[in-house]
């Protein structure tokens, strides 16, 4: 019989405690992740500063960030991409224009993180 390495060995452990975190682990797991990857998204300074823009203004193109954000236009593209592959934000063309903004899902749960930040963002 092969021993798990992975169970507590303190004399006065709680078994019942340790299994119900299990189970909550089990519970929470998809929003768990879901959540780490909006932080991981959001963690990168030139993302976070989109993501306040995007909220601020609620639609700018490529064009408008790499102007304000000091930037190239590729690089905000990439930043762009990564922030709509993790489903943060949409895009929505006008002619030949390509608007960005923030997904409806990402407004409330992005609202709280940016209240730690010192900027109003309305």
């Amino acid at each position: 019989m092969k021993k798990d390495n992975n169970v507590c060995i303190r004399v006065d452990r709680d078994g019942e405690q340790i299994e119900r975190c299990k189970t909550k682990m089990e519970e929470i797991d998809t929003s768990a992740s879901d959540f780490a990857k909006i932080l991981s998204l959001a963690g990168n300074e030139v993302r976070m500063k989109i993501l306040l823009l995007l909220q601020a203004e609620e639609r700018l193109c490529v064009c408008d960030l790499s102007e304000i954000l000091g930037m190239k236009i590729p690089a905000v593209s990439q930043h762009l991409r990564k922030l709509k592959d993790g489903d943060l934000v949409q895009t929505e063309r006008a002619g030949t224009t390509i608007f960005y903004s923030l997904t409806e899902e990402a407004k409330p749960i992005l609202q709280v993180l940016f209240r730690f930040i010192a900027v109003e963002v309305v």
